[in-house]
């Protein structure tokens, strides 16, 4: 029978696991948005003006699903994790409420100009609250990614005689080791995310031979993206994964699969992570490559995971096989970028129907991959909740398996539901292709059809 704590943290992984999701797709949708908007303005082509419209819709929906998704996990903090409120509620705490003083209500205050705006003020004005929404998003990432990465790498604080923290040094806290490589990380991976997901929609169109010349402003704007940030995020990750073997090297041991230490360690592709005999079976490696990464040395050595207690240990096959499939798609939306651009270069981008097709295919791959990174995180800080301080099996409320259980299984309803219809919708619209802009007066304070071309932003 499944335990209390299980049954708490499979039900906060959902939680999180759907409503990161929305997160990761509006934060690089408002930025694309943005430089939409700014191409519209700037060219006065109805092709991007036409784009915009039909891409807000989408990011409102999915706006409202992560807004309402993310506010049940701050329930949950205190309805299964009460401990952990009580104990680091005083550090966590500030940063998550300067998330929505700083952020939401950025987001928020200009959010409904964005929306409903476009015939009520001045393009200059609706090009503005559009930035301003897309810098919302990127500091709500901040303080987000602040608050997860200080849970990894803390710093700045003091522990009361009845074991509560207390910040001692707000910088140390928001600027801990890790935080600039996972807010990078963790950016970068929206952006390939909506890369991807816009070149699936612009090929689905191409394929099917409507909306030709959107389609092709979509496909080469996501290709663009691709190319730059595809190249860049197997660099951040090296850098992050440098930073992750100086903090938790126990997680970096999992990632790997190595259970000795060993100084020019294998790179295992592929394994079969075994714990009860704590070895990796089956194994395919390259010779000395996982030192040469993790070290930048054929000869360095790495730990292996016998260098700690068993139950001081994160799960290793989850680990493990998240790790593989981050990579795996990381590398393919590079491959895919480079393909692109080839493509580009001998003016086939557009005509190449196979490679519509693996668009098409490969559109929620970003999802995937985010995902996948996630529970390499999350599930390589494990047994803690906040790395070397606090155990997760300390954390837990004093609630009852069948309570925890019960509200479970209503927010999986309940998100089935209500969210399944939302991500209908979001389809709904993308299948539907972008409309003719309208014949009326777009901006209605300035009594034109199409904005003024504009070169003093």
């Amino acid at each position: 029978m499944v335990d209390v704590l299980i049954l708490a943290r499979i039900q906060f992984a959902f939680t999180i696991s759907f409503h990161i999701m929305f997160p990761a797709f509006t934060i690089g949708l408002a930025s694309w948005l943005a430089v939409l908007e700014l191409l519209w303005l700037k060219t006065g082509r109805s092709v991007y003006n036409e784009l915009y419209q039909q891409w807000v819709k989408i990011f409102a929906v999915s706006f409202a699903m992560g807004v309402v998704s993310g506010i049940v996990m701050s329930y949950e903090f205190g309805t299964n994790w009460s401990e952990f409120s009580r104990i680091a509620g005083n550090v966590i705490g500030p940063s998550m409420a300067y998330e929505v003083m700083t952020a939401f209500f950025l987001e928020a205050s200009f959010l409904g100009v964005m929306l409903f705006g476009l015939k009520r003020v001045s393009p200059k004005m609706h090009f503005l609250s559009t930035l301003i929404v897309a810098i919302g998003t990127l500091i709500s990432a901040f303080w987000i990614l602040s608050v997860n990465s200080w849970m990894h790498t803390p710093q700045g604080y003091r522990i009361a005689e009845d074991g509560v923290l207390f910040p001692t040094n707000w910088l140390e806290i928001i600027f801990n080791p890790s935080f600039p490589y996972r807010l990078a990380h963790m950016v970068s991976a929206t952006y390939l995310n909506v890369a991807f997901v816009v070149a699936g929609v612009a090929s689905y169109y191409l394929i099917q031979k409507r909306h030709t010349e959107h389609a092709a402003v979509m496909l080469r704007m996501a290709l663009l993206i691709m190319v730059t940030f595809g190249v860049a995020q197997p660099i951040i990750g090296d850098l992050h994964g440098l930073n992750t073997l100086e903090h938790q090297p126990a997680k970096i041991a999992a990632m790997e699969g190595i259970w000795e230490s060993k100084k020019g360690a294998d790179l295992i592709l592929f394994g079969v992570p075994n714990e009860r005999q704590e070895k990796t079976e089956y194994v395919i490696s390259i010779p000395k490559l996982s030192s040469l990464i993790l070290t930048h040395s054929t000869e360095g050595e790495v730990k292996g995971l016998k260098e700690w207690e068993r139950q001081d240990r994160p799960p290793v096959v989850i680990v493990f096989y998240a790790f593989r499939v981050m990579v795996g798609i990381g590398l393919l939306m590079l491959l895919t970028g480079i393909t692109g651009a080839f493509l580009l270069w001998r003016s086939k981008l557009e005509t190449s129907s196979w490679f519509h097709k693996w668009c098409v295919l490969f559109a929620p791959s970003g999802f995937i991959a985010i995902l996948a990174g996630w529970f390499v995180t999350e599930t390589g800080r494990q047994p803690y909740i906040v790395y070397g301080l606090l155990r997760t099996s300390d954390m837990l409320s004093p609630v009852s398996r069948d309570g925890v259980l019960f509200s479970f299984l209503v927010i999986f309803l309940v998100y089935s539901t209500v969210f399944s219809t939302g991500i209908y919708y979001i389809f709904r619209l993308m299948v539907k292709g972008p409309q003719e802009a309208t014949k009326e007066p777009v901006f209605g304070t300035h009594g034109v059809k199409t904005p003024p071309i504009i070169t003093d932003i």
